[in-house]
């Protein structure tokens, strides 16, 4: 059996066995047992009760998280020329098309978010193979294909998440990092929640939200009440 560290020792020892915290305390707590050298992110992990081999019981969907996740997103915007200046305006780091189409082809996947628009998807949707297992496949679902370029790039620079079910019915996402206030760590919860919530299957059945962990970059998991999120 591997040896503890003194800092997972620390952090375990903050922890009550089998308590489960409201989100307030947990975004105290989060801050607490951190002991990185590095600003860690603060990640989310749902665990609900649907089935994602059926279609009507797929979670997926965006949020606008109110505080941002405190991470610096790299944006590519494929676009035609007329849009190109919009683009740069709302910020996006990368903006083209044929050579960008060219240069993934080549194994380059340096981003974060593709933006796109609807008559390129055509040129776009070659690239499926390499961007579809990275998550980086523009979905108009997602807001990520639109005439609205400027404004969408604009939204992800602000803090603008897709998320997505997995195969095990959970959801895994960061909502901000340990240097945030624990106020808005928890506010950034809420939102994220009340998403979730909201995205709720008619077709699902019994218990939804099954559980809720927050934890940071190499923190143990804090098992949150799912009812404290609820303001």
């Amino acid at each position: 059996m591997g040896r503890i560290t003194k800092n997972k020792k620390a952090s375990l020892e903050k922890l009550e066995k089998g308590k489960l915290y409201n989100i307030s305390e947990a975004a105290e707590l989060v801050k607490e047992i951190t002991f990185t050298k590095f600003d860690a992110s603060v990640d989310i992990d749902v665990s609900l009760g649907v089935d994602p081999r059926k279609a009507n019981q797929m979670v997926r969907g965006v949020v606008s998280l109110p505080h941002g996740t405190g991470k610096e997103v790299r944006v590519l915007a494929m676009v035609t020329p007329e849009k190109e200046q919009e683009a740069k305006d709302a910020g996006a780091d990368y903006v083209g098309l044929d050579e960008f189409i060219e240069k993934i082809k080549g194994g380059w996947t340096d981003i974060d978010v593709i933006i796109t628009m609807p008559p390129v998807m055509g040129k776009v949707g070659q690239l499926g193979r390499i961007l579809g297992p990275r998550g980086l496949m523009p979905n108009p679902k997602s807001g990520t294909v639109t005439m609205e370029v400027g404004k969408a790039i604009a939204e992800v620079k602000q803090g603008k998440i897709d998320f997505k079910v997995d195969k095990f019915g959970i959801i895994h996402t960061s909502i901000g990092k340990v240097s945030f206030p624990a106020e808005k760590i928890k506010e950034n919860a809420i939102e994220f929640m009340n998403t979730i919530n909201k995205l709720k299957p008619s077709a699902a059945k019994g218990t939804y939200v099954k559980s809720v962990y927050i934890s940071s970059t190499m923190s143990p998991g804090i098992e949150v009440e799912p009812k404290s999120f609820i303001d």
